[in-house]
């Protein structure tokens, strides 16, 4: 398959057609080679209009959705990211184009060894994954300039907003059913929202949820 000639048309028809606009966004997602984060049996659907299963019941966001989250965070360079749910690797993969570091934390130990083995294999030196509680963030790199959620909490973590710097903006979908895109910023001190869109997320879960579903996770 012309997968290069599958991204542009992804990015034209599915990104600028839908109002798209940051080139440091259009770029990143014309870079990143989604097919290398989707399984074998699904990769001719790697530039579909649609999220796809990964394993562990999880999922590779909808290609908009991961450049409308980034568009949204207005992200500079320097900016210092954390992301919550490593999932396929696809989404810190994007946001690595964009910025100098992603610090990105993903609960299902498999997860985070085959995002992390797909980082080397393609060349990504400015991702740096931690298998790990993302209720807990990444204390020990904190403060970050912005913070993404992909998966869906019934609401914020107080620790996360703690992790985001001053000036940091955060975003994540909220809810359980009915699921809202939610802009954070840190404004003197204090946490300003804005309702952005309706989603739908696979729900934010901590190690007590692995265990009961006997998923196997290692000792973090």
């Amino acid at each position: 398959m012309d997968f290069p000639s599958l991204r542009r048309q992804m990015v034209y028809r599915q990104l600028i057609a839908r109002g798209i606009k940051d080139d440091d966004v259009l770029s990143a997602m014309s870079l990143v080679p989604r097919e290398k984060f989707v399984s074998e049996e699904l990769i001719k659907y790697a530039y579909a209009d649609t999220p796809l299963p990964i394993d562990c019941a999880q999922t590779i966001s909808q290609p908009f959705i991961v450049a409308y989250m980034a568009e949204k965070l207005e992200l500079k360079p320097t900016d210092h990211v954390l992301e919550i749910g490593t999932g396929s690797g696809y989404n810190a993969a994007v946001l690595s184009e964009i910025v100098d570091e992603v610090y990105t934390v993903e609960l299902i130990d498999a997860l985070a060894e085959d995002a992390e083995q797909k980082y080397r294999e393609i060349g990504y030196d400015n991702i740096f994954v931690k298998a790990g509680d993302g209720y807990e963030g990444w204390e020990e790199c904190a403060p970050f300039d912005a913070i993404v959620l992909t998966a869906a909490p019934q609401k914020i973590p107080q620790v996360l907003f703690d992790q985001l710097a001053e000036g940091g903006r955060m975003i994540a979908p909220i809810g359980k059913k009915n699921q809202s895109l939610i802009i954070y910023k840190k404004e003197d001190g204090k946490i300003r929202e804005q309702d952005l869109i309706a989603v739908r997320f696979v729900p934010m879960v901590d190690e007590q949820y692995l265990i009961d579903k006997e998923i196997i996770v290692k000792p973090h």
